[in-house]
């Protein structure tokens, strides 16, 4: 199967592409996401023409905007920037999710140096240029911060998020929308919504009540825009316990009293942080695999990424 088209900084690949000519190669998107992931490689510094190596530069902010300016000297780099954003950002329509380098002031999602005119720094809220385009082109598409992934939990809903918009894009957008491929959507993903947020699944149901209430694709619209909100949200150790009971609501039947047991007792223990999530989580996966619930055979929350990736040991 082809992996799963998602964007990256070309120097968190290992190649040198750096003003300096260096890199800094992710071994966990390399290594491991690489088999994964189908990744399209861009440097917006390098692609815009600035070459390697390159002046250093960073964001000023002028009276008619931001510019890309060389740290040291006047070389103003902002026009060859926009031309490369307005040229590649058509092309960027096909991918599930992004992973941009950090501190940079082309590919930086956040946090980056703003500095005034004379070259002081000003603030410190600012988004590298390529990084701004890119997340106002495509507010839903998942982004990230290769240095943030360090943190398990982000790491995890990073790769959550970008499996679920990867199966919105393949069975549900464009000539693929039908009230059909929308309703088993929201079935698939029904327990992952609940367990990200609570109250936008309270309001995707009556959402897709009425199909006849709007054109599909104004429904389509709305439910994409707040299902991916929704996901954005990191699930707590108290709502993964909920739609975890929930789970076992279904698996009552299928259920000994004694396997019943043990299920609470390793629930009770996630949620005190004694285990991580995979524990629970492989026990309701054994049961509906012994004594198959069809509601449940397609529900995305008991697998919603390759287990290879060992996202739930650790959180």
């Amino acid at each position: 199967m082809p992996g799963i088209p998602v964007g990256i900084s070309t120097c968190l690949l290992g190649k040198e592409v750096r003003h300096d000519g260096g890199h800094k190669r992710s071994r966990f998107c390399t290594d491991l996401l690489s088999k994964h992931f189908e990744f399209r490689s861009i440097c917006p510094e390098l692609e815009a023409g600035l070459g390697v190596p390159r002046p250093a530069i960073h964001l000023r902010e002028h009276a008619d905007g931001m510019r890309l300016i060389e740290t040291k000297g006047t070389g103003d780099h902002t026009e060859a920037m926009q031309g490369f954003i307005d040229d590649v950002m058509p092309s960027l329509a096909n991918l599930r999710g992004y992973i941009l380098m950090a501190k940079s002031p082309s590919c930086g999602m956040a946090r980056i140096k703003v500095h005034n005119e004379e070259g002081r720094v000003v603030r410190r809220d600012g988004q590298g240029m390529f990084a701004e385009a890119l997340m106002k082109h495509y507010p839903l598409m998942p982004v990230e911060e290769e240095g943030r992934l360090n943190d398990d939990q982000l790491r995890e809903n990073f790769i959550e998020r970008v499996y679920a918009y990867d199966d919105w894009m393949q069975n549900v957008a464009g000539e693929n929308l039908s009230p059909k491929a929308l309703i088993d959507f929201h079935t698939r993903h029904k327990f992952q919504i609940l367990a990200h947020n609570e109250a936008i699944y309270r309001k995707l149901g009556p959402l897709l009540g009425d199909l006849k209430s709007q054109t599909l694709e104004a429904i389509a619209s709305q439910y994409l825009e707040q299902f991916m909100e929704a996901m954005t949200k990191r699930v707590s150790r108290g709502s993964h316990v909920n739609a975890m009971q929930h789970l076992m609501g279904f698996l009552r039947e299928s259920l000994e009293q004694e396997e019943r047991k043990v299920l609470t007792e390793q629930i009770e223990a996630y949620h005190r942080g004694e285990v991580p999530l995979v524990v629970p989580m492989t026990l309701l996966r054994m049961a509906q695999r012994r004594e198959p619930v069809d509601y449940l055979a397609s529900q995305k929350y008991l697998s919603p990424y390759p287990d290879e990736l060992g996202l739930r040991n650790r959180v």
